[in-house]
């Protein structure tokens, strides 16, 4: 990144003694409400806090005396803190392994509804992870009316994703995207459209032209990664993030 080019907008480096609740919220949602995913968000600090200079977002596999099984897990947002539109986005991170683990960062718009609901409204994917096969990382944006996307994946990563930290990038532009693993890119789209219901496609770059926000989620099982199983260790679960900071494309450039 030529420093020339951007402008810091905004930053967390995760350094203070709890979370920066003027910059983040805690999501709650309950388990399977997308992807059949098994886990809950909820608002405590048992599953999204600071400690040694990281977030930690970890999942819990909970086990009641009925013998039911629950789990819980973190995430948080930046909606209506930190929205922008056109920059970068830099995460130090480091994901956890384990098989149904789905650690994710990634974007969403701050008005939803302006183009219509998700696919149509867009999505940026800047990390997702499975933890069965942390050596292989995605970088996806969804998009149209009918759904689209179009995703990049690196594979034979070593050290691998869940023994490092690792840093992973977003630079969006308003016709271009290009994603990044330790400053090697990994994905440049610069084509997408959407559409709502009976509708022509709205003008390009839509639905990438509108204020996004950036969340980010260690998810337990859903379509993609399958259930946890007897070899998942919920001790480990935990997704790091040291650092995430968000810069403004220098005017004129």
């Amino acid at each position: 990144m030529s420093q020339k080019e951007y402008t810091l907008l905004w930053q967390d480096d995760f350094d203070s003694d709890s979370l920066d609740l003027t910059r983040w919220t805690r999501e709650v949602r309950p388990a399977g409400w997308t992807n059949h995913e098994l886990q809950s968000y909820q608002d405590i600090t048992a599953t999204a806090f600071v400690r040694d200079g990281c977030l930690v977002l970890k999942a819990h596999k909970i086990v009641h005396p009925d013998g039911s099984v629950e789990y819980i897990s973190g995430k948080v947002n930046s909606q209506h803190k930190g929205d922008f539109q056109y920059g970068r986005v830099e995460v130090s991170a480091k994901v956890p392994a384990g098989q149904g683990l789905w650690p994710a960062i990634w974007m969403m718009p701050t008005q939803e509804s302006h183009y219509g609901q998700w696919p149509r409204c867009g999505e940026i994917d800047i990390l997702e992870v499975l933890g069965h096969d942390t050596s292989t990382v995605y970088a996806t944006i969804h998009y149209g009316l009918p759904h689209r996307q179009q995703q990049g994946r690196w594979q034979n990563i070593h050290p691998r994703l869940s023994d490092a930290f690792h840093t992973y990038a977003l630079e969006w532009e308003p016709e271009e995207m290009r994603f990044y693993l330790d400053d090697t890119l990994l994905l440049r789209v610069t084509d997408w459209y959407t559409a709502q219901d009976g509708e022509p496609i709205a003008p390009y770059p839509a639905p990438f032209n509108q204020p996004f926000f950036v969340q980010m989620n260690l998810a337990v099982g859903g379509d993609w990664p399958g259930d946890p199983d007897e070899t998942t260790d919920f001790d480990k679960a935990e997704f790091l993030i040291d650092y995430l900071r968000v810069y403004r494309k220098t005017k004129g450039d």
